[in-house]
């Protein structure tokens, strides 16, 4: 079992992802983001995002019931039945699904966010939350008989309300659940890069027990990606490829060696 990521980011080459897939012979689940849409239509149609940093330094998008709307269309509207219909076109039997279709995935919702503002600290609340269950009934339902589970955001909280969450935190619980072979995480860079601002820099291997000190090292999302990775060696053993997703053979590149490979 393979779990792939694919980001949302505007230059991530999904056609060709795609293509690699269709000759994979492991079976897989796709996860995907689509934040580049979400962002384009929500200024579209004058909502804007707010990206809020907790007091840890954690960036994340504030989700209030007009970014959920959004979300919505962009993630489990647009973004998903695009990659469903890729996948149909390349031979690969997919069905896209967000958490909360058959109570997919079950997330806790977050009691807030500490921010600090003007000084003063406050907590910020909205429809974000943590994954906590996979519904694995259902997904071994879909790939014992043949099909290809695309899925996004967003999940379903405790009361039954559609939260946002983290898409490596989601990767993070299904390593757990399926003790997947590999996690190829394809981003909008060659790996993971020992200077942010310099593609040679390209780090080629990381230890898990260099995680801690590699996020440290960051800022931003990356800062939350890493504390994610480490979450997800909590499954188990794995191996984890960061690597390109906007060349021309972004799967093959990281089974062959391609960005940053975590064991």
């Amino acid at each position: 079992m393979y779990i792939i990521k694919i980001g949302g980011g505007n230059e991530i080459n999904t056609a060709a992802i795609i293509s690699d897939l269709a000759e994979l012979k492991e079976q897989f689940i796709i996860i995907h983001g689509a934040n580049a849409y979400r962002d384009k239509l929500a200024e579209d149609l004058k909502t804007p995002k707010t990206v809020i940093t907790s007091q840890s330094g954690y960036e994340s998008v504030l989700t209030d019931e007009n970014a959920m709307d959004v979300m919505m269309m962009a993630y489990a509207g647009y973004k998903n039945k695009r990659i469903v219909e890729m996948c149909q076109q390349k031979g690969i039997n997919a069905i896209g699904l967000s958490g909360i279709d058959g109570q997919l995935i079950r997330a806790k919702r977050n009691n807030g966010i500490r921010v600090r503002e003007d000084g003063k600290t406050k907590i910020v609340r909205d429809f974000s939350g943590k994954p906590k269950e996979i519904n694995r009934e259902l997904l071994d339902l879909l790939l014992s008989n043949g099909y290809t589970p695309v899925l996004c955001v967003p999940l379903l909280d405790e009361n039954n309300f559609a939260v946002n969450s983290e898409n490596d935190d989601i990767v993070a619980l299904l390593q757990k659940e399926f003790s997947a072979e590999k996690v190829i995480s394809l981003i909008e860079a060659p790996g993971f890069l020992d200077n942010k601002n310099d593609p040679e820099s390209l780090v080629k291997t990381i230890s898990q027990s260099e995680l801690e000190q590699r996020e440290a090292q960051v800022e931003g999302r990356m800062k939350r990606k890493i504390l994610a990775l480490r979450k997800l060696f909590a499954g188990g053993d794995t191996m984890v490829i960061l690597a390109d997703g906007r060349i021309d053979n972004p799967i093959k590149n990281a089974l062959n060696g391609g960005g940053t490979t975590i064991s």
